[in-house]
C-alpha cells in the first residue's frame, strides 16, 4: 500500500498568498514563500501551487513567484493557472514545478490535457476540477457540476463524467476541489471524494473543508482518497505538518514521518 500524503495548498494573488470560503471573499494573509520554506521544514509531502486569478484575468501565471518558491523546497511541487499549452506547461517545468495542474483551459480544450501529458508524461500532469454540488439532471447525472475561471462559471458538464474523460485524455492524477467545502473547515465532501476516487484509477486529492485532523482521516479513509489538501488550518497556525502527519499516523494511515 502506497503511503497517504499531506499536501499544502498556496492559493496565491498579486503575490501574495491568499484565502477564501466557498471561492469568495478573498483574503491577502501571508507570504507564500515563507509558508512554503515553513511546511517544506515540517514535513510536508507535497506543496501545491495555485495562481488563483491568472484564468479569470487571461493572463500568464507569475512566473517569478513560481521560481522563488521552488528555491525553497525540495519536495514534489505541483503549479496550476493560466497554464493555456504546452509551452506554458514546459516553462513552469523549466522554473521549478514537478508537476502542473490545468483546469479551466482544459475544459475548454481536453485535447490540452493529452498535449501534456504527452509532452511532460502523465505523472506530470494533474487534472484540477472545480465541483459544486447541483440538482441532478440528464446533464449532470451525479448531482456534481465542473465550474471553471475560480468558480465563476458553471460548465454545465458532469463532474464524474468529466474524471472519467480527464484520466482517458491522459491525466496522471485529479484535484477534486468541492467549493460547497472549500474554507469552511467543516471536512471534505466524502459522497464526491469516493465517488470520483471508486469510477477512476489514477490517484485523487481530496480539497476542501479540512480544518480539523479527523477530517483527514475520514477522506484518506471513508472518502478513499489517495492524498489531503490541506489550506486554513495550516496558514491560520491553528495545526502543524508535522501534528498533523502524527495524527493520522497513530490512527493507523500509513503515512510518511520526518522523525
Amino acid at each position: 500500500m502506497l503511503s497517504k500524503r499531506i499536501i499544502a495548498c498556496l492559493d496565491v494573488r498579486d503575490g501574495n498568498l491568499a484565502k477564501s470560503i466557498k471561492f469568495v471573499n478573498t483574503k491577502d494573509i501571508g507570504d507564500p514563500v515563507e509558508k512554503a520554506r515553513e511546511y517544506y521544514e515540517d514535513g510536508l509531502d507535497e506543496l501545491v501551487f495555485y495562481d488563483i486569478t491568472a484564468s479569470s484575468d487571461k493572463r500568464d501565471i507569475m512566473i517569478d513567484v513560481v521560481e522563488s518558491v521552488a528555491s525553497q523546497i525540495f519536495i514534489p511541487f505541483s503549479v496550476g493557472g493560466g497554464i493555456r499549452s504546452v509551452p506554458d506547461a514546459t516553462k513552469l517545468r523549466l522554473a521549478g514545478a514537478e508537476k502542473i495542474n490545468v483546469n479551466s483551459a482544459a475544459v475548454k480544450d481536453p485535447e490540452l490535457i493529452t498535449r501534456c501529458s504527452k509532452a511532460i508524461g502523465a505523472q506530470s500532469t494533474v487534472l484540477s476540477m472545480d465541483v459544486l454540488q447541483v440538482e441532478k439532471s440528464d446533464a449532470i447525472p451525479s448531482g456534481y457540476e465542473i465550474v471553471i475561471n475560480g468558480g465563476r462559471t458553471p460548465m454545465g458538464i458532469d463532474a464524474l463524467a468529466w474524471a472519467k474523460r480527464g484520466e482517458a485524455l491522459g491525466a496522471g492524477e485529479l484535484v477534486v476541489n468541492s467549493i460547497d467545502a472549500d474554507g469552511t473547515r467543516e471536512g471534505y465532501e466524502i459522497t464526491l471524494t469516493r465517488m470520483i476516487a471508486e469510477a477512476v484509477n489514477i490517484p485523487v486529492i481530496a480539497s476542501g473543508g479540512a480544518g480539523k485532523p479527523e477530517h483527514l482521516y475520514e477522506v484518506l479513509t471513508d472518502g478513499q482518497a489517495d492524498a489531503a489538501l490541506i489550506a486554513s488550518m495550516v496558514h491560520y497556525g491553528e495545526y502543524t505538518v508535522s501534528q498533523l502527519k502524527k495524527y493520522l499516523h497513530q490512527r493507523g494511515i500509513k503515512i510518511r514521518l520526518k522523525y
